[in-house]
């Protein structure tokens, strides 16, 4: 097959201002070059990102520095129990004119935007974390029977407390499935964390600058869409996926008991597209078999279900996922 010198220029062209904009981020978001990777990864793919950690980590400072980074406008929405629909989606008043005539006009909530931060999404109500449904999955929200569409591009990154503090309500698997990755955010290591004080806490700190704009992140975007996969990488993809399923003719004899469900096919379009945005951002042509290892976790952890029984037993969502990732390199090897 001819190789396409147009795409290869480009794709060198993107992993330029991708190494760029990962700096400018770093700058600020300091050592958690894995967490801010696999973010850049969702945004290049067109999806969400659900960041998961303790408070204090800085998934809202991360959130903050990428708007500038990318160029986008931003808003940002405190997600408490009291919260209502309307509040994120916006709303419809009545205008009383100076003649006397009444209209309706609508008020555009914070959705309206092309970076949303859902700030700590597991702590409002089950009916007000659906309102994110349709925008997340369709770009668009119908209020009042009417259609509105939101920024070109949209996105929306997430921060979400761990499930067992008390207050948070979990996230329905449906609105789960809308986030490409779930991003889990770690305590930091000795020396990372030291870094971090050196950067954070003198009279000056690391400010980001604009990479990208709107328009050419859009492009960016669809440049990753035409990054090749190879036959290798799509057939691994597949295993994987296919394999977290309890009771798929791929799936190992051992999910049955330590599963209840598993992805569906959306989690293999999202492992696809990460795999293609990690290799640009990784500085080569075409994803890897490595790409689908390094991504495998973020996208199949919050897909699957463990069993009662395998969380009696102390296992945990990526250990299982880490099993699944060595079967299928016995089976290949």
């Amino acid at each position: 097959m001819a190789v396409d010198e147009k795409l290869v220029s480009d794709v060198e062209a993107l992993t330029s201002r991708l190494t760029e904009a990962r700096q400018s981020v770093e700058r600020r978001f300091v050592g958690q070059k894995a967490v801010v990777e696999q973010v850049l990864a969702a945004i290049l793919s067109g999806g969400h990102a659900l960041l998961v950690g303790q408070p204090g980590l800085g998934k809202t400072m991360l959130v903050d520095t990428l708007s500038t980074v990318l160029g986008l406008d931003s808003a940002r929405i405190q997600f408490t129990p009291d919260l209502m629909p309307a509040d994120i989606l916006g709303s419809e008043v009545l205008d009383v004119k100076s003649d006397g005539s009444r209209a309706f006009r609508f008020i555009e909530g914070p959705v309206f935007t092309q970076l949303l931060m859902a700030d700590e999404i597991n702590r409002a109500s089950p009916r007000t974390q659906s309102a994110l449904l349709q925008a997340m999955q369709e770009g668009e929200v119908t209020i009042s029977g009417e259609h509105r569409p939101l920024g070109r591009p949209f996105h929306v990154l997430a921060t979400q407390n761990p499930i067992e503090q008390e207050g948070t309500y979990p996230l329905p698997e449906a609105q789960l499935d809308r986030f490409l990755l779930q991003v889990d955010v770690d305590y930091p290591d000795r020396d990372t964390e030291r870094d971090i004080l050196i950067a954070t806490t003198g009279t000056e700190s690391g400010q980001a600058h604009a990479v990208f704009d709107a328009q050419g992140l859009i492009a960016a975007q669809a440049l990753i869409r035409r990054m090749p996969v190879g036959e290798s990488v799509l057939n691994a993809i597949l295993d994987i996926v296919r394999a977290a399923r309890p009771g798929a003719p791929e799936a190992p004899g051992w999910t049955t008991e330590a599963l209840i469900w598993g992805p569906g096919p959306r989690a293999a379009q999202a492992l696809m597209m990460v795999t293609r945005a990690r290799a640009a951002l990784q500085g080569r042509f075409a994803p890897t078999l490595d790409d689908v290892t390094a991504m495998a976790a973020p996208v199949l952890r919050h897909r699957i279900a463990l069993s009662f029984a395998a969380r009696a037993q102390g296992d945990s969502v990526d250990a299982i996922i880490a099993r699944l990732l060595q079967d299928r390199m016995q089976a290949a090897a």
